[in-house]
């Protein structure tokens, strides 16, 4: 969202006051936020808050005489590479439904010549109305973007459907807006996570990857367009948005859920942490503590990456190689061994459980390195550098 200009409406709602922490994080984005409130959303967050926070002055009123020309509904949506109704209350959105202009947001929107995204907030009883109802209808019909509502406890104390998506979950949507659709059509799996091998029914093998990188390739992948499955391994993280998950924590559930789903797959990204080593033996009851040592045996685990680049008609492959000596070396020694087109060289010290990282892209044309940055950051720069080699 770099540069992008950005036009926040806010209509009347107790969840404005997410809209606070929304404008932090599109300006952390590096996304430019011009508010515009309604009267009614004056009554739950200032403008001299949101102007803080923004950096800009806030329009309220249709006759702000700041605007020189006398026509600020014109104005600021020339200006918009988007507009978002965050919240947007039911009345609001039956505004624009029916085209009502009676105010600045309103007549902002009919003017605009922009996209127009909407947060619907309101009462699960107003949501599912069937006015409502129509009314959502509509907008999708008319080419608005409706993102929401949640489902979950309410301001009044009800729980249902109604409530605004949270600041996190609209970013990510509206950052898959802007993304460009580069993958459009493509059947991309990853891998993602850390598998683990069980020794006894409380104890097993396992390393420290925390997913990052492979949910936030999934996030990317979908947001340029491509059909993701994610197959992962143990992680906290939730589940990117349209993404189809698969659950595989052990390396042979690993190879069976890849193997098992890999026809007609366009990419293949190995970023899981799949265990080297197995036990041959999983005991079936917990190993009592009991000698000075215990010696566990171990057995190589299937090769999922090399197995899928060596397939007759294999996708386009791309492996990661977490190193702690030789990066360069080392990575570029696996993606020749394996037949891989590209490679993703990262300290292991460095990438394990952090949110940001830096990596070296290894291809038949020489080294690429991504300087440190956040991990969704590092996964777009991978992909659109896959777009260059397919």
């Amino acid at each position: 969202m770099t540069g992008k200009k950005l036009v926040l409406g806010i209509t009347g709602g107790i969840a404005a006051y997410k809209s606070a922490e929304l404008v932090r994080l599109l300006i952390k984005a590096g996304a430019e936020v011009q508010v515009v409130m309604t009267e009614a959303a004056c009554q739950f967050i200032t403008p001299a808050t949101m102007q803080t926070l923004s950096g800009k002055p806030v329009f309220v009123g249709m006759w702000d005489a700041s605007i020189p020309n006398g026509m600020p509904h014109i104005e600021l949506s020339r200006q918009a590479d988007a507009i978002l109704i965050a919240p947007a209350s039911a009345d609001f959105i039956a505004k624009l439904v029916h085209g009502r202009a009676d105010d600045l947001l309103s007549t902002l929107c009919l003017a605009r010549d922009c996209t127009l995204l909407v947060a619907p907030a309101m009462n699960k009883q107003m949501w599912e109305n069937p006015s409502t109802q129509r009314n959502i209808a509509q907008l999708q019909a008319d080419n608005i973007l409706v993102l929401g509502p949640d489902s979950g406890e309410q301001a009044c104390g009800e729980v249902g459907l109604g409530r605004m998506l949270e600041v996190d979950e609209l970013l990510l949507l509206i950052n898959a807006h802007f993304t460009p659709k580069l993958l459009a059509g493509k059947r991309v799996m990853i891998t993602a996570g850390a598998t683990v091998e069980m020794i006894d029914p409380v104890r097993g093998i396992t390393n420290l990857s925390s997913g990052k990188m492979g949910y936030a390739l999934a996030q990317a992948a979908a947001d340029m367009g491509a059909i993701v499955t994610l197959v992962s391994g143990i992680t906290a993280i939730k589940s990117p948005a349209n993404v189809r998950n698969v659950e595989a924590n052990s390396a042979d559930s690993m190879y069976s859920a890849v193997m098992h789903g890999i026809t007609n797959q366009d990419i293949f990204i190995g970023v899981a942490a799949v265990a080297d080593y197995t036990p041959i033996e999983k005991h079936a009851q917990k190993i009592k503590k009991c000698e000075s040592s215990l010696k566990i045996n171990l057995i190589k685990t299937k090769d999922i990456l090399a197995d899928v680049a060596s397939l007759p008609n294999p996708p386009f492959c791309v492996g990661f190689a977490a190193e702690s000596e030789k990066l360069i070396e080392y990575a570029s020694q696996k993606r020749i061994e394996k037949k891989l087109p590209l490679i993703v060289a990262n300290d292991a010290a460095y990438a394990m459980g952090a949110d940001d990282n830096q990596v070296i892209l290894i291809d038949k044309n020489g080294t690429f390195p991504i300087t440190r940055s956040r991990k969704s950051d590092i996964a777009q720069s991978i992909l659109m550098h896959v777009t260059t080699l397919l």
